[in-house]
C-alpha cells in the first residue's frame, strides 16, 4: 500500500514567520531540508498591506496581488530565490522593522505536483501545455497586465470545467463556459475559453497548477455544519502546514490558516483572507490540523455555515504513516 508519494514535505512546501528589519535581509527557511522557492506568497501580519505573490518565472521584484490590478516592479520587495529561501529589501509590503511577516513557499516540481506556466492569451477557444504529468486538480490564471484571478478547482460543483471561482473576491461560484471551455484539464493541457480574464488577445497570463500528491497535498470540498467546536472533519492522510477554503454556493471570503500563527487554541485562531488586504486578526474560527485531516469549525459563511458547500486546498507539514508504513508523529 503506498502512504504517500513524498516523505518529506519541507522539500517542496514551507510556512516561514519571521520579523521584518527595514534593511536587506536573507531569510532561511526553518525546515531541515533546504528548499529553493519558485513561489512565495507574503503578507505583513501588522498592517493592512497588500498580500504580494512572487514566482522564479517572472522573476524577483515582480509583484501580483490577489487584486484585479496588473503586476508592478518593485526593486525593493523579494529581490532573490535563494537556495534555502529568499532575499528582500526594505518595502513595508515585507519588510517594515520590527513587524510581523508570513510567507508561504513552494517549490516548482513535477514530483511535488506544482508547475508554473506562462503563455501569451489569443482570444480563441485553445489549450495550454503544461508539466505536471498528471491531471492538475487546481489552478489559479491572471493575467500579468490586469483582470481578476480566475480559479478552477476539481470539486467545485458536479461540473467543475464551466465554473470558475475568483480569488480576489468572496463571490459565489460563477458558471459560465468561456474560462475552461467546457473542457476538463488532462496530463498534459488545460482548455481556456475566449474571456479576457483568462485569454486575453497578445497579454501575457500566468498559470500556476497543482495536482494531489498523496500524503502531501489535498484538494477536497466538504459540506459545512454550522457547529462551532465539532465541525465537518476533512481525511487529508497527513498533518497539515498549510489551508485555504472558499465558499462556492454563495459570499465567503478565502480564508488562510498554517501551522506557524496560532492554532488550537480555543476557536481564537489567527487568520488571513485572501480576498483582504488586513492585518491578520483573531476571530472565533477553531481550524484544527490533526495528524490525518482537518477540522474547520465556526458559525460562519467563510469556513463552516451550515447546509454550505466548500472547496479547499491543503499542504503536508507531514504524512500520516510515510512510505515504509511507518506512523509519524501524530497529535
Amino acid at each position: 500500500m503506498a502512504y504517500t508519494t513524498i516523505d518529506d514535505p519541507e522539500a517542496y512546501f514551507q510556512v516561514k514567520t519571521y520579523t521584518g528589519d527595514g534593511s536587506t535581509p536573507s531569510i532561511t527557511l526553518d525546515g531541515d531540508t533546504d528548499m529553493q522557492p519558485d513561489f512565495v506568497w507574503i503578507k505583513n501580519r501588522d498592517q493592512t498591506d497588500d498580500h504580494c505573490i512572487f514566482d522564479s518565472v517572472r522573476g524577483a521584484t515582480k509583484v501580483l496581488t490577489p487584486e484585479e490590478g496588473a503586476e508592478t516592479t518593485d526593486a525593493d520587495t523579494l529581490t532573490s530565490f535563494d537556495s534555502d529561501g529568499f532575499a528582500l529589501g526594505a518595502d513595508v509590503k515585507v519588510n517594515t522593522n520590527t513587524e510581523a511577516y508570513v510567507a508561504w513557499c513552494w517549490k516548482e516540481s513535477a514530483t511535488a505536483g506544482f508547475d508554473i506556466v506562462t503563455f501569451t492569451g489569443d482570444g480563441s477557444a485553445r489549450t495550454i501545455s503544461h508539466s505536471l504529468s498528471a491531471v492538475p486538480h487546481m489552478y489559479h490564471v491572471k493575467s500579468r497586465e490586469g483582470r481578476p484571478w480566475s480559479v478552477y478547482h476539481h470539486k467545485n460543483t458536479a461540473a467543475p470545467e464551466t465554473d470558475k471561482l475568483t480569488l480576489g473576491d468572496n463571490d459565489a461560484t460563477a458558471d459560465s463556459n468561456v474560462y475552461w471551455n467546457d473542457t476538463a484539464p488532462t496530463s498534459s493541457v488545460f482548455s481556456l475559453g475566449t474571456t479576457a480574464d483568462v485569454n486575453d488577445d497578445t497579454k501575457v497570463h500566468m498559470a500556476y497548477l497543482w495536482s494531489e500528491k498523496q500524503g502531501f497535498s489535498k484538494f477536497g470540498s466538504y459540506a459545512g455544519n454550522g457547529s462551532t467546536t465539532d465541525g465537518p472533519f476533512l481525511y487529508t492522510g497527513f498533518r497539515a502546514a498549510w489551508f485555504m477554503c472558499k465558499r462556492t454556493d454563495g459570499a465567503g471570503s478565502w480564508g488562510i490558516f498554517d501551522n506557524k500563527r496560532e492554532l488550537f487554541n480555543d476557536g481564537a485562531n489567527s487568520n488571513f483572507w485572501a480576498d483582504l488586504n488586513h492585518a491578520e486578526n483573531t476571530n472565533d474560527y477553531n481550524v484544527q490540523f490533526y495528524s490525518n485531516g482537518i477540522k474547520p469549525s465556526a458559525d460562519s459563511d467563510n469556513i463552516n455555515r451550515s447546509g454550505a458547500t466548500y472547496i479547499y486546498m491543503a499542504f503536508a507539514e507531514a504524512p500520516f504513516v510515510n512510505s515504509n508504513g511507518v506512523p509519524c508523529n501524530a497529535r
